[in-house]
């Protein structure tokens, strides 16, 4: 803790010519001496601790509970709600439905795959197809250790949000994970409306 710094004697005789001049707001108040400085109170001693209990980082953590704040990909596609025929879904889900197209992004970066993904859904949507494959690959496991953790398979993950604006939400009806002959996690079953 720093000591207070006392004023000098040039400063005081400054001082003492404003005070002299300025008018108190309260007459009843005294002035304190000038030397006199105020007697500090004196410290209460602290009680002495016992022992710190045992103590390991992170063990009240809940470490049941997911980390991520949204629900994965994939459950977010079961969940939800069926906008076609359900006997149709029910075998699109299946695999008993034959794409009638399909378009390949595996390897392609995100500035690539998106432009031939809208010009393949509205294309085929134009051409009167009604089920499409979009295969994105399942993605490398490219974790590099850092405090934020990096998605595995970045266009696994960006070709449902795609899918969900605008042009290409006006041209789908359902989209949904591809059956393993189809190509798995890897891969989705797009499901265009009918062109008006």
């Amino acid at each position: 803790m720093r000591k207070p710094r006392h004023l000098s004697a040039e400063e005081r005789a400054l001082w003492d010519r404003v005070a002299e001049r300025a008018t108190p707001l309260h007459d009843n108040r005294q002035d304190p001496a000038p030397d006199a400085l105020p007697i500090p109170k004196p410290k209460k001693p602290m009680a002495p601790r016992g022992p710190l209990p045992d103590f390991r980082v992170g063990q009240k953590a809940n470490t049941a509970r997911t980390h991520d704040v949204m629900r994965p990909l994939v459950d977010r596609l079961a969940a939800a709600p069926v906008n076609m025929d359900s006997k149709s879904f029910g075998k699109m889900k299946r695999g008993k439905l034959k794409p009638e197209a399909r378009i390949d992004l595996h390897g392609m970066t995100m500035a690539e795959a998106h432009p031939e993904l809208v010009a393949f859904i509205l294309g085929s949507q134009s051409m009167g197809r009604r089920l499409v494959l979009v295969i994105t690959g399942k993605g490398k496991d490219r974790d590099d250790g850092g405090p934020i953790p990096t998605r595995h398979g970045i266009l696994r993950h960006q070709v449902p949000q795609w899918l969900a604006l605008p042009p290409l939400s006006q041209a789908i009806l359902q989209v949904t994970p591809a059956h393993l002959k189809h190509g798995g996690h890897g891969a989705y079953y797009v499901y265009l409306r009918r062109n008006r």
